[in-house]
Parts: C-alpha cells; structure tokens; sequence
C-alpha cells in the first residue's frame, strides 16, 4: 500500500524563549513516524512555526502533544508580538500530500480540535476547509480582535466556539485548527524603517487582488520589526499555482520603488513546494525549461515522480 502523507504547519505564540520552542520541538520528535522539516521562530513576531509530516494517525498525536506543551507554557497575558494571534496555539493546519485526501484532513482537524477542547480546555474554532457548516471559514475573521479583544468576554453568538468552553482559556486564548492547501508564507523585508510603506505595499497588494490573477489568495500585512529595525511586507499565498512566487516579489519590489525604498532580503517561513522554488529559479536564472524533474534531491525519493 502506498504510503499516507500529512503535514502540520501549527504557529505558537511565541519566538523568543529558547526553552519553549526547544520544548514544542522536542514534542513532535517524540513522536514515532513523524519527521519534523523545520522549526522557525521569530522574536519580532514573537512566533514559532513548525512544520512536520508523516503518516496521519503520528500527526495527529504529534500536534496535539505540542499543543499540550503550548498550552502549559505559553501566557498570552505577557505576550507581545508584532503578528496578530488569538492563541498560543494560535492556528493549527492539516495538509494533505501523498495519498490523503482533503476529506480525511478535516476529520483529523476536528479530532484533534476535539480533543484540544476537550483534555485542555481551549476553546477552538475550525477554519478554511474544516470550517464548521455556517460559521467564518477564513482565518482574519477567526482571529480579529484578537486575545486581548476577547479575554475574560463571553464567547456567544457569531464568537460562539466550535468546541470547548464559551470564554478564552486566561492564559492560552483559544486555537483556531483547520484543513488547507499548501501554502508558501513568506517576508519581504525593506531597507526602511518607515512601517507605512509596507502597510501602503500590504493594502495595494489586498486591494488589487480582486484584479489581477497572479495575486488571488494572497494576503499581506505591513509591519515593522523592533529588533531589527526595518519594515516587513509579510505574505501568505494561499493559492500559489496561480501566484508566482518571483512574480510577487517582483510586484512588491515595483511598488516599494515608488517609495525610493529596496528589498533588503527575503525569508521562507517553513517549506514550500518544489514546483514554486524551481520556477522562481528558472525565472531568475532566465531559464524558462527548469522543472521540478531538474532537482537531484527529488530523485532520491523513491516515491516522488515529476
């Protein structure tokens, strides 16, 4: 039988305690049949991104035994980040890759949402294809307003949880889990300090998307990094077969010139999928016939055809 691939892609609120993200980490390793691909913390986003893959019922256990640790270490009473969150385990996707369907994705979102309700009394809310028949599918309408908006509120009405209790759990907010696509996350930082450029980058990019094809799915926001002191236009391409990633960020380079600012670099939050690393590749090594089946890496998967 060929073999299932899952990945889970769940972002903690927090990116500065060595320990705590050693500790979420340490977590998803303990689990047998899990491979953890990445671990990306931030302090400025004050924000921890792992990113790990295996076979269904591994992931599953591996997720909620991170949320455990989330829920036990994190307060989000003391937390401050430039990146909204509504919890420590702040969203919680399940991806499916190798002979998973998008059906069996969402049955394990809401088993683990169940079971985060449940065992650590977080109320949570399911998001995109896990979302609830309905209730708001989308992730900025689940997550506005945020911990503080919310702590210590009744959670009624459209705030009612899927599962779980009606008020924010004090310390660990509540945990918005979910069923997706693949996504590429991804910041483009400037070389400014002036945070209205991004912002101004960030509302372009959100408003004409309802315009032009290459920027459907993409969300952004504009902030300002403390500790490194520049700006950042942060990117979310929901839906990347039809956004280039070299052509967003060669959208954004164009609007940012109109400001007589740069691109200073750029950061991969977690992986993204062959196919858009390559043809960024072949773009900027003008090279129109690079493919996936050009990566030597990929071979060595037995299992992988191009």
């Amino acid at each position: 039988m060929a073999r299932q691939i899952v990945e889970c892609v769940p972002n903690f609120s927090e990116g500065r305690c060595a320990q705590t993200v050693n500790a979420l980490a340490d977590a998803v390793r303990a689990v047998e049949g899990v491979r953890l691909a990445n671990v990306s913390a931030d302090p400025d986003h004050h924000r921890t991104v792992l990113t790990f893959l295996g076979e269904p019922r591994a992931v599953a256990e591996a997720a909620f035994r991170c949320a455990q640790v989330a829920v036990e270490r994190i307060d989000l009473r003391t937390h401050q980040g430039v990146h909204p969150r509504i919890g420590a385990v702040d969203v919680m996707p399940f991806i499916p890759l190798r002979n998973v369907t998008m059906a069996e994705c969402v049955a394990l979102a809401h088993e683990v949402g169940y079971r985060i309700a449940q065992e650590l009394e977080v109320p949570v809310y399911f998001y995109e294809q896990a979302a609830l028949p309905g209730k708001p599918h989308d992730l900025p309408t689940l997550r506005r307003g945020g911990f503080e908006r919310w702590a210590g509120v009744p959670l009624e009405g459209e705030r009612a949880p899927d599962a779980g209790p009606n008020q924010l759990h004090p310390t660990a907010g509540a945990a918005i889990v979910g069923a997706r696509s693949p996504l590429i996350a991804f910041n483009i930082n400037l070389n400014t300090q002036r945070v209205e450029v991004a912002q101004q980058i960030a509302r372009t990019i959100r408003r004409e998307r309802e315009h032009l094809p290459q920027l459907q799915g993409v969300r952004a926001l504009g902030l300002f990094l403390p500790s490194r002191g520049i700006a950042q236009v942060s990117l979310n391409l929901t839906q990347p077969e039809r956004s280039p990633l070299w052509w967003v960020v060669e959208y954004v380079r164009t609007l940012a010139a109109q400001h007589q600012v740069e691109i200073l670099e750029t950061e991969l939050i977690g992986l993204a999928p062959a196919a858009a690393l390559v043809e960024a590749a072949g773009r900027y090594l003008q090279n129109p016939a690079l493919s996936a089946s050009s990566v030597l890496d990929l071979w060595m998967d037995p299992e992988w055809s191009p």
